[in-house]
């Protein structure tokens, strides 16, 4: 949990203003909820690991001594838009399209981008079966990091019902799934081989957990090869061949899925939704950026259908979502048909400052003029005319004390602030104000009415 300095503040409403623009192009209306929810709201929806991160309120009052919660931090945005959705039903339109950029709380071990408390920017779409949604909310969220200069991403894709036949093939039980899938979960982390070391640690059987590593091993070198070609092109050539090399990719891996897995009908359903996706996505522009990782799992249970992850080669996930046809009806008592998807936005940051990656003005002055006191005996006069500019739509800092002209010159010049305003008793006596242009050096007198012009236009006349 940290603070924010104001050079922090301007790059997060920066990307943040990136985003509302993004999805609000994309027809989607904002949300916000509290930051605490009932206890009982929460447990039970993130999976074991989940529920061990989730900062519990303890009871107040009279209560107190118990030791027990009955509240609970927020943990996510997808879970609070659920209950809001079974609350709010008949108030809601048809297809429901919302965004929500709002700080959710984790007790996890802090490290790099990872933090206590951090911010979600998450979309959804509620009330929709069609594959069209996924395609939608992909393009939204690839269009997002486009517009921040990201160009290395990959929208990884798969499907719970892929993974849960996978798992099956493999011999793992279902009482076992849930453990099966947190350690997949951390492939990206501990290799295919730790995989296996996983899998063994939660209790999967040797011959299961080995057949688990051989098949995500086998799907590693049709990725890794995918990565070498795409990594050796030049730039012009990447947004050529990329979109064939990916469809090439793709289409293996479907075929590979679709023949391991040709007796499980459920599981053919999840890889026909897969490929009618990549199919959608070639419509709205982001299929080059989409890539079957059959590895993929998200450890969140709600999931129900086809899931994604954004990821940066070297740097890992910026964010991720899924389909969640049946978290509404555990508030509703009524299946709503979900999905979503909520970017990083502290991992965003994280990576374009490190990258350099944030605009040069992002930074600039706090403020397009500052206006000195002269004396007290000005005190009136230099408020007046701060106010005059303000009206006229400049920035203005008023210095708040009458000081000495060096000192606020050399205050001023450590704001980065570009002109600065004397009302000395000569130019009160004229009616016309001094500036000065801390960039040049240069000073000359101006009428008042003179002055936001040249301000305006960034010249002296």
């Amino acid at each position: 949990m940290r603070d924010f300095l104001p050079e922090d503040v301007r790059r997060r409403e920066y990307v943040i203003g990136v985003i509302k623009e993004v999805y609000e192009r994309y027809g989607f209306e904002p949300l916000e909820t509290p930051a605490v929810e009932n206890i009982e709201t929460l447990m039970g929806k993130y999976g074991e690991e989940g529920n061990q991160l989730i900062f519990k309120i303890l009871k107040r009052g009279v209560h107190e001594s118990t030791g027990e919660a009955d509240l609970a931090l927020r943990y996510d945005l997808t879970v609070p838009l659920a209950r809001v959705v079974a609350e709010y039903r008949d108030k809601l339109p048809k297809f429901f399209k919302r965004y929500q950029i709002q700080p959710v709380w984790r007790a996890d071990r802090p490290a790099r981008g990872r933090f206590r408390e951090f911010y979600q920017c998450d979309v959804d779409v509620l009330g929709s079966k069609s594959m069209v949604v996924e395609a939608e909310i992909c393009a939204a969220a690839s269009e997002v990091l486009t517009a921040l200069d990201f160009t290395d991403f990959t929208i990884r894709l798969n499907h719970r019902q892929v993974l849960t036949g996978l798992l099956k093939k493999f011999g793992i039980a279902h009482d076992k799934e849930s453990e099966a899938l947190v350690a997949i979960d951390k492939r990206e982390k501990t290799g295919d081989a730790g995989v296996f070391k996983e899998l063994m640690l939660r209790g999967v059987p040797k011959d299961a957990a080995f057949k688990t590593q051989a098949f995500f091993t086998r799907t590693s070198k049709l990725n890794e090869d995918y990565q070498d070609v795409v990594g050796a092109l030049g730039s012009e050539a990447r947004e050529k061949i990329v979109t064939s090399v990916n469809e090439q990719v793709n289409g293996a891996l479907l075929s590979q899925l679709k023949e391991d897995l040709s007796e499980d009908e459920v599981v053919q359903k999840g890889l026909t939704e897969l490929e009618s996706i990549i199919n959608l996505t070639k419509a709205n522009g982001s299929a080059p950026r989409i890539r079957i990782d059959p590895g993929l799992a998200r450890g969140l249970s709600y999931y129900t259908g086809a899931i994604m992850e954004i990821s940066v080669a070297g740097i890992g996930s910026l964010g991720g979502g899924g389909r969640y046809d049946n978290l509404v009806g555990m508030f509703l008592g009524q299946d709503v048909p979900a999905c979503g998807f909520s970017l990083g936005l502290e991992r965003i940051i994280v990576v374009m400052t490190e990258r350099g990656m944030f605009p040069l003005n992002l930074m600039s002055s706090p403020a397009d003029v500052m206006v000195t006191i002269w004396n007290e005996d000005s005190i009136d006069e230099s408020i007046a005319l701060a106010h005059d500019l303000r009206s006229a739509g400049l920035r203005v800092d008023l210095y708040p004390e009458a000081d000495k002209v060096s000192k606020q010159f050399k205050y001023a010049s450590s704001r980065g602030i570009r002109f600065v305003l004397v009302l000395g008793d000569d130019e009160r006596a004229r009616g016309e104000v001094a500036i000065k242009d801390m960039g040049s050096g240069e000073q000359r007198s101006l009428r008042r009415w003179e002055v936001a012009p040249v301000i305006r236009d960034w010249r002296l006349d």
